[in-house]
């Protein structure tokens, strides 16, 4: 099974449980790269302080991880969709 959206990945109970959905299920490329560049209109960025609970960090990293993502773009990859999604509330 080829991975082309995060919704189909579903949530797990434990790591036996990811690691036999692992076996079988294959992320497409395009949503890899997708992931890196989320959000991204320029190469140009700006470097930011954000504080976070030491916990919640822990578990981004770890989602990340099991995504095969540095957590660093999934974070900016979660804030694009969001960004999105609020713009398009506030253009309906």
């Amino acid at each position: 099974m080829i991975i082309t959206h995060w919704e189909q990945v579903p949530e797990f109970a434990g790591e036996s449980e990811e690691a036999a959905f692992w076996e079988d299920a294959k992320l497409d490329v395009r949503l890899m790269e997708a992931s890196v560049m989320a959000g991204s209109t320029s190469k140009e960025s700006v470097t930011i302080t954000l504080r976070m609970d030491p916990r919640m960090l822990s578990r981004i990293k770890w989602i990340a991880r099991s995504r095969y993502l540095n957590y660093q773009s999934m974070i900016k990859q979660w804030l694009s969709e969001r960004i999105e999604e609020e713009n398009n509330k506030l253009n309906q």
